[in-house]
């Protein structure tokens, strides 16, 4: 299977519900072969990356519901994931996101006992057999962070062009030294997220979360702009 880019970031989304069909370990090895020609300043290549399957995800599944199951908040952070008050506007697209979501799953905004199994069901990773987990070493700053940013982008539209399917997720971090049990990782890495990889299952209801219009996150500077105020691009 051949995407074309634009189809591929089009089509490219957080799948919460993934079928038990195996993942080719040739179609892995080809999508983070080419990954490794993600940007990286000084070439640095700050990623490292665990790919769990089988056995050991299944561990790594049943030791992360078993916390879940308690109400564990989780490990101490390593980074924090969100602003502990998000101003306007991420606030208020953080909320509609949700809205979006769950409302796709029929779950009511005051219904906390079905957002929290709804949110239980990263440590199952939505079903699909395939875990990819990705660190970087401690002593990396805010660029190599952005690197890792490109790196996973990368791995996930190439996931699209062998037919495959994603979710990031940065709720592995919260329960980290459980994941380290299973990959035991040198100790100098921190982990940033999980990604879980796979074949979408069609039937299940998902919400396309809006994005927002260009004209609230670019603007463009241009000839026309010269002597005169600034244009944002249209929405």
């Amino acid at each position: 299977m051949r995407v074309d880019v634009y189809e591929a970031v089009h089509s490219r989304r957080a799948v919460r519900a993934f079928t038990e069909e195996p993942v080719p370990r040739a179609a892995l090895e080809r999508v983070l072969a080419a990954a490794a020609r993600s940007p990286s300043g000084g070439n640095l290549q700050p990623w490292h990356t665990y790919v769990l399957t089988g056995a050991p995800l299944a561990e790594l599944k049943e030791r992360a519901r078993e916390r879940g199951a308690t109400g564990d908040p989780g490990d101490e952070r390593q980074y924090r994931m969100y602003p502990p008050e998000p101003k306007s506007p991420y606030r208020e697209r953080r909320s509609a996101a949700a809205a979006q979501r769950f409302g796709a799953l029929g779950i009511r905004r005051g219904d906390t006992e079905a957002r929290r199994a709804a949110v239980g069901e990263n440590w199952r990773c939505f079903g699909a057999p395939c875990l990819l987990l990705c660190y970087i070493d401690r002593d990396m700053g805010a660029a190599q962070w952005a690197d890792l940013g490109m790196y996973l982008q990368t791995v996930m539209l190439l996931l699209r062009a062998e037919g495959l399917h994603s979710c990031p997720q940065m709720a592995w971090s919260v329960y980290h030294r459980t994941v380290a049990d299973v990959v035991s990782p040198p100790p100098e890495l921190v982990l940033f997220a999980g990604v879980s990889i796979g074949f979408a299952d069609l039937s299940a209801p998902y919400a396309r979360v809006d994005r927002a219009p260009l004209g609230e996150t670019v603007t463009f500077l241009d000839d026309r702009d010269r002597g005169g105020p600034r244009e944002r691009a249209s929405p």
